[in-house]
């Protein structure tokens, strides 16, 4: 460890492992809270299908709405904590919204018997607990990475590889909750998972609080008296954000129920984000700043054809391997939810490697540019499917292999894309945007869990036959190898966009207001650039 400085009589300066301790308790904050999210959601289409009866393109259907709202309210999210709250307070209400909808998922009521109907009461609480979950991410998700990033200057070499230790936090929480809830809920009954999930989310509430003083004061808002302003009455600023986030649950309780509704406002979220980004590009940004951020939208744009095809795995996949997989592991046939701690133990082990490879091919000088890794991640996306429907495609059931190399093959996608792609956002965001384009990243990745849910109601659409899956997966993994080849062709003109070279330069030149348009930077959302 490094000693920097000394506050309060103690050392929140270190480092460790040459990180900041800031960082590790991101870390951890994470990691709990991707346990009780992805516990929750190994669970949720099994838990349609098997305890309220839904049929499977209502379910699909249901579960692509969940998914796609969980990255809408990003963008808000993460307008609100640039503006306004900065990154830590948007994290905290983000938790306690979690914890509530997560312990809600508990109350799972009688199993519906066949030919008749869930009680109202328990839909409606289940409903509201995944609208409280909708929220809560929409607060979190996409400032915590945002204050990862706070960490790091933009040009330290250490930032791809931050967000890839981040991002094994992400994936070690992913693993528990796989594994624990989906067992537990299998096993045991519904609510012991989904309570496992609530546990784990309250876990993370306790760390973010206790390790605030190591995140020296990254993330805190730029200008708090904004927050102490009254506005409505009585009511200040901060005061009227958390009301807003409880109407808002209201509104998410109605919606999550239309998968029409959703995609409708995910189309309409997604042009005016769009719009707003390319305005303020144009109209605030120098000209290298302004083709980062056109490069920035080019790779958020991947998302959408990346998770469409990975979010298979909470859906479509899932029920595959609940009924077309022989799963049976040393004489104990394995819940088919536990398959998908699979993803999350790959990035675990394999997430040091990658990182420490990142790092030494940068050293000499080989490493490949964002667009080219986002090429080769969607082209091991395409062959995982197509080595899936090769081992799927004699009689019986489907060796349990199989489902380990797809999602190898995914996870080094995955490795490829995700991790990357957070580095690159605030990489190439100017600083008053970070907040708004990491939400319009999210954005993205709702946008591909609404094409997750089409893609999977696809493989429904023909019956419960195994052919009709195996057809659309043979489809999607083709059309993604495709579309790979064609981003690799264009990854050198989208390198030389980025302007890698004057990234400090142009940086320091939002700090003085010294941009093309000739106005200051008055942005009251910016954050303290000396923060990083």
């Amino acid at each position: 460890m490094t000693d920097n400085s000394i506050a309060d009589g103690q050392d929140y300066d270190k480092t460790f492992l040459g990180h900041p301790r800031g960082l590790y308790v991101l870390f951890f904050t994470e990691m709990w809270e991707r346990f009780s999210y992805y516990g929750m959601r190994a669970l949720l289409v099994l838990y349609l299908t098997k305890h309220f009866l839904f049929d499977r393109e209502a379910a699909y259907g249901l579960y692509g709405a969940y998914t796609t709202l969980v990255y809408i309210t990003p963008v808000i999210g993460g307008f609100l904590a640039d503006r306004y709250l900065g990154a830590r307070k948007a994290v905290t209400i983000g938790a306690i919204f979690l914890v509530l909808g997560h312990l809600g998922m508990a109350i799972e009521g009688d199993p519906v018997a066949a030919g008749e109907t869930a009680d109202p009461g328990v839909l409606n609480i289940f409903y509201l607990s995944l609208a409280l979950i909708i929220v809560g991410v929409g607060f979190l998700k996409a400032n915590i990475s945002t204050i990862v990033g706070s960490l790091y200057p933009k040009t330290d070499a250490r930032r791809d590889s931050a967000f890839t230790i981040f991002y094994v936090g992400i994936n070690t929480g992913a693993f528990l909750g796989a594994l624990i809830a989906g067992y537990l809920g299998e096993v045991y009954g519904w609510a012991y998972g989904f309570g496992a999930a609530g546990i784990g989310m309250l876990l993370g509430l306790v760390v973010f609080v206790w390790g605030k003083p190591a995140l020296k004061g990254a993330g805190e808002p730029s200008n708090p008296a904004l927050l102490t302003d009254k506005i409505i009455g009585p009511l200040s600023r901060e005061h009227t954000i958390w009301a807003g986030a409880l109407v808002t649950t209201l509104i998410v309780w109605f919606l999550v129920r239309s998968q029409g509704a959703v995609n409708l406002l995910l189309l309409a979220s997604m042009i005016v984000t769009y719009l707003f980004i390319v305005w303020r590009a144009v109209a605030k940004l120098n000209p290298h700043q302004r083709n980062r951020i056109i490069v920035a939208l080019v790779l958020i744009s991947t998302n959408v054809l990346f998770w469409g095809l990975f979010e298979q795995a909470g859906s479509s996949l899932n029920i595959f391997t609940d009924e077309h997989v022989d799963r049976n592991l040393l004489g104990w046939e394995v819940p088919a939810s536990m398959f998908q701690s699979i993803n999350a133990l790959y990035i675990m082990t394999l997430g040091p490697v990658f990182a420490g490879l990142w790092i030494w091919l940068s050293k000499k000088g080989w490493e490949p540019s964002a667009p080219m890794k986002f090429a080769l991640a969607l082209m091991q996306l395409g062959l995982g499917f197509l080595v899936l429907v090769f081992g799927a495609a004699g009689d019986g059931l489907t060796p349990v292999i199989f489902i380990f190399l797809i999602y190898l093959l995914h996870t080094t996608g995955e490795l490829c894309m995700s991790p990357v792609g957070l580095s690159a956002m605030t990489r190439l965001s100017v600083t008053s945007m970070v907040g708004l384009m990491m939400g319009a990243w999210f954005l993205a990745s709702g946008a591909g869990n609404a094409v997750a849910a089409l893609i999977a109601q696809a493989t429904a659409s023909g019956g419960e036959g195994v052919g009709q899956v195996l057809d659309v997966y043979s489809k999607v993994g083709w059309f993604a190898i495709g579309v790979g080849v064609l981003f690799a062709v264009a990854s050198p003109f989208l390198t030389k966009m980025m302007h890698l070279a004057t990234l400090e330069a142009d940086d320091l030149s939002e700090d003085v207001g010294t941009v093309d348009t000739g106005g200051s930077n008055t942005d009251p959302g910016a954050p303290d650039k000396t923060l990083g």
